[in-house]
């Protein structure tokens, strides 16, 4: 069950008060008899209040008038003045501030006209606490309608600092990140260059000087051992922050039954030719390849079972992965897992094929040479 708010409850105060002081008001007063607009009046009101949120204009004017022609006709006054300062408030509070001015102020026009007649219905000093009360209402209003912006405003601008403060961390660590790179850039240039220096004099000093030759292979030694230890350190630092140290094998080919038991679907696996030779960048490029394609079986197809065929053979790396489930619409093939799965064949010099099959499902097809890019 809903529970009212709190504006609601007020009105809910407000009206229970008023009510009980005009039936207290009559009850004291046994000797008048109320008659037909004694009764009406205070409850259309009480019950227009009820509205004051929603439209606080119209509720406004419509309870000046229900308490201006109660005043008029009821036979004794009760306290219904109390409902037009809670109109004026709502007015001023919800932003109508010059029709709360307005309307107050015709309102109390109204009530000096009205008192012209030589009868005098409200003194003077009533008159003036009356203009007191609607003033201090409608400055009520605005003065809480401000503060309500003033805290929006500051919080707002709490909100857009920590978004700059975010968006500064993410520029400088972005930065940082490509000076980083900038770096092993420079020192693995460096290192591999001489590297391959040490190598051809080397090869070339092998037979005629090997004391030479040595020397050099242990120079291309201790730059490699350096190399790799700056690679380390550099990977470290570009690492997220809460990426814990691996403690499961890489991906690879020659343990493509986990990769099967991993996926959760039944499937078929037809392996030939040698799969525990194969380069290390191809093993791992065709492992994620495997991974991702039955993920992309076991999220999009509807099916549970699939079909992987692993071959080396002619100096390439066949793999096809299909399906026969009835599969999502197909896009084209703009999803990130297709792209990673093109992109990593296509630095080996390779190619990926996917798309649905003729006679239904999906399938994967990936020919990946074992010489790399080369």
């Amino acid at each position: 069950m809903r529970r009212p708010s709190t504006s609601t409850l007020v009105s809910l105060g407000v009206i229970a008060a008023t009510l009980a002081g005009i039936a207290l008001t009559y009850a004291l007063r046994g000797d008048v008899r109320p008659n037909a607009l004694d009764v009406v009046l205070p409850l259309a009101a009480s019950g227009t209040l009820l509205l004051r949120r929603r439209y606080p204009v119209a509720v406004l004017l419509l309870v000046m008038v229900f308490v201006a022609l109660y005043y008029r006709n009821a036979t004794l006054d009760g306290p219904l003045v109390i409902l037009p300062f809670v109109a004026l408030y709502t007015a001023a509070d919800l932003g109508h501030l010059i029709a709360a001015i307005t309307i107050g102020a015709a309102s109390l026009l109204g009530m000096g006209l009205g008192e012209t007649g030589g009868v005098r219905h409200v003194e003077n000093s009533l008159f003036l606490m009356i203009t007191g009360w609607e003033v201090a209402a409608i400055a009520s209003g605005g003065v809480t309608r401000s503060r309500r912006a003033y805290l929006q405003a500051v919080e707002q601008r709490a909100l857009e600092a920590e978004h700059s403060k975010e968006e500064e961390a993410r520029r400088r660590a972005s930065e940082e990140r490509l000076r980083i790179a900038r770096e092993l850039h420079d020192v693995l240039g460096h290192n591999i260059s001489m590297i391959n220096v040490q190598a051809a004099a080397a090869l070339h000093g092998l037979r005629r000087r090997p004391e030479d030759a040595e020397a050099a292979l242990r120079t291309i030694k201790d730059t490699s051992k350096e190399t790799l230890r700056e690679l380390r350190t550099t990977l470290g630092v570009l690492r997220q922050v809460d990426e814990g140290a691996p403690t499961a094998p890489a991906d690879s080919l020659a343990r493509v039954d986990a990769l099967v038991a991993a996926s959760g679907l039944e499937v078929c696996t037809s392996l030939d030719g040698p799969l525990d030779a194969v380069p290390t960048e191809v093993d791992l490029a065709a492992a994620r390849i495997v991974r991702e394609s039955l993920t992309n079986v076991s999220r999009h197809s509807g099916t549970a079972q699939a079909t992987l065929t692993i071959t080396n053979t002619s100096g390439n790396i066949v793999i096809c992965v299909e399906d026969d489930g009835p599969g999502a619409p197909y896009d084209g093939g703009s999803g990130f897992g297709l792209q990673g799965m093109r992109e990593r064949a296509t630095a080996l010099g390779g190619t990926l094929e996917a798309g649905p099959r003729p006679e239904g499902g999906f399938r994967v097809l990936a020919h990946l040479p074992l010489n790399g890019a080369g």
